[in-house]
């Protein structure tokens, strides 16, 4: 692979997914998805593929469900020990090159990092990550060294009940919370 790594900031990049294995003899790899619906992985004709540091440009070919899994034909990949080699890499996208959102639709990675403030002022920390569960989804919220107290916690994504404003100009988000939750 080419190492692209000092032109090529991470930040600037999400990751849509991973190569998991092998598919068949001619080069075809499984792929586990990040996107929603995760056949949405299939819409970016160009993949940069990281793997032990290095990056590489990919064309996709072709991409289908096949039972349970996904499987990707890359135009660089014609083998099956150059779809070895692939194992494990990470499925990258530019930030700047995902599909312009509705107002009041985010990004999971435009969430991330945000400060958590209550509607009374008290900071709870920063957005860490996120869960995804059957019924919503959740703000996993880290302590900082600005918050009201040292806990972790589970908010659910509910907007307009739980979730009052995001800015991400000013990377906070108000929420209707109660501290003692």
């Amino acid at each position: 692979m080419t190492d692209l790594k000092h032109t090529l900031p991470d930040a600037d990049y999400i990751q849509l997914g991973r190569v998991t294995s092998v598919f068949g003899i001619k080069g075809a790899v499984k792929v586990y998805s990040y996107t929603q619906p995760v056949e949405n992985i299939f819409k970016y004709p160009r993949w940069l593929l990281k793997l032990n540091g290095q990056y590489q440009n990919f064309e996709l070919v072709s991409g289908r469900r096949q039972g349970k899994v996904l499987v990707a034909q890359l135009r660089e990949c014609q083998t099956r020990e150059a779809a070895q080699a692939l194992a494990g890499a990470e499925i990258l996208l530019a930030k700047d090159k995902l599909p312009a959102l509705e107002n009041n639709e985010y990004y999971w990675h435009q969430l991330e990092g945000l400060q958590v403030f209550t509607t009374d002022g008290h900071c709870l920390g920063q957005v860490d990550y996120l869960i995804e569960t059957g019924a919503n989804d959740v703000l996993v919220i880290k302590p900082t060294a600005a918050s009201f107290d040292q806990r972790e916690r589970l908010l659910p994504w509910l907007p307009d009940q739980v979730i009052l404003e995001v800015d991400l100009l000013t990377s906070r988000l108000l929420v209707d919370w109660d501290i003692d939750f």
